[in-house]
């Protein structure tokens, strides 16, 4: 058998194996995806039960629970961070979205340790937390628009319609939540409502982006048309 013959056979094993290689998203970032929700809800939840009976989850932030005037802080401010933690590897393992969307997660999370890193006062807020909630909340509700998948295949929930529809979802709860920042009275509800909701999109950007098939590589990329024309190639050897 000739060496052409063998070299066509081949072809297709180190495509395949270059195809899966670089799956669109790594497990480790499905779990760090499904834990930013988990560790943020379980948080303010444990926190709240904490806080002396004049606190209200309806009314107040959980940005007091996090600040100085909050009762065992650290429970808040350990889950602030963890999920700041959980975006950013988040981020470095969805492989099958843009650069951008990659960083802007990214900054997401970056966002989320500066809040904890910079807590409230008792009266107040420090122009440091404002700059970091302000810089969180805009990425994480503006970023489904930048995971919209324009690579095939392409599932229908990170189409343009499809993460178009999330983004403005994203951007109702974003100004509900500023407007209940100008004396509102369901301030605390409404970041938990959109924090908890905005939280999951990344989870279920990673496990659609896992679930999705890549397309087998084709004769081009040395894959299975070459393994069915292999045949050919001692024929091809004999012509002058």
């Amino acid at each position: 058998m000739s060496t052409a013959h063998w070299q066509g056979r081949r072809l297709p094993v180190p495509a395949a194996w270059l195809a899966r290689s670089r799956p669109a998203a790594r497990l480790w970032a499905i779990i760090s995806a499904g834990l930013a929700p988990t560790v943020l809800t379980g948080a303010y939840l444990v926190a709240g039960t904490l806080q002396p009976a004049s606190y209200s989850p309806v009314r107040s932030t959980i940005s007091v629970m996090a600040g100085q005037a909050g009762t065992d802080r650290w429970v808040m401010t350990g889950g602030i961070v963890l999920t700041g933690g959980c975006y950013l590897v988040t981020a470095a393992g969805l492989t099958g979205v843009r650069a951008s969307a990659r960083a802007l997660l990214a900054v997401a999370g970056l966002a989320g340790i500066g809040i904890a890193a910079s807590p409230e006062p008792a009266r107040g807020a420090t122009p440091p937390h404002l700059a970091w909630t302000v810089l969180g909340a805009v990425t994480i509700a503006a970023w489904p628009a930048f995971a919209a998948r324009r690579a095939c295949p392409r599932p229908r929930i990170l189409g343009a319609c499809g993460s178009a529809a999330v983004t403005a979802v994203f951007m109702v709860l974003l100004g509900w939540l500023l407007a209940e920042t100008r004396n509102g009275s369901v301030l605390g509800l409404a970041e938990r409502l959109t924090s908890s909701i905005q939280t999951c999109w990344p989870f279920v950007v990673a496990v659609t982006l896992r679930r999705t098939r890549r397309p087998r590589p084709g004769p081009a990329a040395g894959g299975s048309g070459i393994v069915k024309d292999g045949a050919t190639a001692p024929a091809r050897t004999r012509t002058p």
